[in-house]
């Protein structure tokens, strides 16, 4: 019998860790290969590590809540028929205290850049933090417990002078306020709601998206008459023939593929020393339920039919209603399309979906009076509303895009637009 180590997966695109949220086994039980071990949590999917082997769980590395790097171990399974390794790996007990003899060599400590950055934002020494995961990593849980008080800080006075020794170009992090502490008063009849794994991934992602991203802001006016007028003659037919609704959710996705084709600057990933132009055009449109936000991906938009874009809509939000997105569906993204019209909203600015150079809102299409050849008419009227990546985007090539998806949207029609 042999001992196999099961690693945490890369779990998508520029992800370097991942969070265990929940384990699906305990040691000792019988796993088949393929069968789920564990959920992990990302700033980008939720999903099951699988196992590659048949066998017995022999031990639990990581705790629920411990955030591994990609490529560390888990867990071990014990596996009929192979070499026994040699080398066992340690396990951190949440149970036991740390000692000192456990502690990391001076200037060895463990933890990953997320958690570096947790812990300067709040002013947090992570020198005076004992660690709860594997060879006493610091983990983002023991960073929240020093932060809430949960966990007892060592403070010396030299780690005050410590502190205050900074180079010139970045100012004391004691001087910065704490961004994740935050204090608030409570009255009676208050409810207080735990943050969820899934909220907090969720806030992660945008405070990154806002961190690291320079956001510019544009809106275009579209007359959506004759649009409105297309979907309207032919969803009756269409919903009989074929099942699931004709959206005009799915006439915009459409027409901003085309678009991106037309304008593949804005198809493109800052990538610090470049800037990445996709060749695919892979629609991201934003899902939400009770308590999260999901980003299923349209592949390859620009070739399908609105029929096809449809279908994928329906069934891409049904998965992620269910909780049943696989994690490539959620891969791939080079543009986000954010449906915020059907809350009713007429303008909007949405947070870029992060590594993408633009998010675009689709408003919700409401009649209003405009000006046609000197005179009032009622039109059916849709705002637009864009967020750029100002590093990749200038308003120049983003003002002809939006110019040429209003031109696109205004004219369309049975003879120019097919649904099939």
């Amino acid at each position: 019998m042999s001992s196999e180590k099961i690693t945490m997966p890369k779990l998508g695109e520029s992800v370097t860790e991942g969070t265990i949220s929940k384990w699906l086994v305990s040691v000792g039980d019988t796993v088949s290969k393929y069968e789920p071990l564990a959920e992990v949590m990302t700033d980008k999917v939720n999903a099951e590590i699988p196992s590659s082997f048949s066998g017995s769980v022999k031990q639990l590395i990581a705790g629920e809540g411990d955030t591994l790097q990609v490529g560390e171990v888990i867990c071990i399974i014990d596996v009929e028929g192979e070499q026994a390794m040699t080398e066992e790996v340690p396990v951190a007990k949440k149970s036991e205290p740390t000692t000192s003899e456990e502690k990391p060599a001076a200037g060895k400590a463990r933890y990953s850049p997320a958690v570096l950055r947790l812990s300067q934002e709040a002013g947090i020494d992570l020198s005076q933090i004992k660690g709860s995961g594997l060879g006493g990593r610091i983990t983002r849980k023991d960073v929240l417990a020093a932060i809430n008080g949960e966990q007892a800080i060592q403070q010396p006075v030299a780690v005050a002078e410590k502190i205050e020794v900074q180079t010139e170009q970045q100012p004391p992090v004691q001087q910065t306020a704490p961004a994740v502490a935050v204090e608030v008063q409570t009255a009676t009849g208050d409810i207080e709601i735990p943050v969820t794994g899934v909220r907090k991934a969720i806030a992660a992602n945008m405070k990154k998206s806002k961190q690291d991203i320079p956001h510019a802001w544009t809106m275009i006016e579209v007359d959506a008459t004759k649009l409105v007028q297309y979907r309207n003659a032919v969803k009756d037919s269409f919903k009989q023939a074929e099942g699931y609704n004709l959206t005009y959710f799915a006439f915009f996705v459409k027409a901003v593929a085309q678009t991106l084709k037309e304008f593949p600057e804005v198809n493109s990933t800052w990538a610090g020393d470049k800037i990445i132009r996709k060749k695919d055009v892979n629609i991201s449109i934003a899902v939400a339920t009770e308590d999260a936000l999901f980003v299923p991906v349209i592949k390859n938009a620009d070739e399908k039919s609105i029929k096809g874009i449809a279908r994928e809509i329906t069934e891409l939000a049904s998965k992620a209603r269910k909780g049943t997105l696989q994690l490539h569906e959620m891969e791939g993204g080079t543009f986000t399309v954010n449906n915020t019209g059907s809350f009713g909203s007429v303008q909007s600015m949405g947070i870029i979906n992060h590594p993408q150079a633009a998010i675009l809102q689709v408003e919700s299409i409401v009649k209003r009076p405009v000006i046609k050849d000197g005179m009032i008419a009622i039109s059916d009227m849709v705002n637009l509303c864009m967020s750029l990546d100002h590093r990749v985007l200038d308003g120049l090539v983003c003002g002809r895009f939006m110019q040429r998806l209003k031109e696109r949207l205004e004219n369309t029609t049975k003879d120019t637009t097919p649904i099939y």
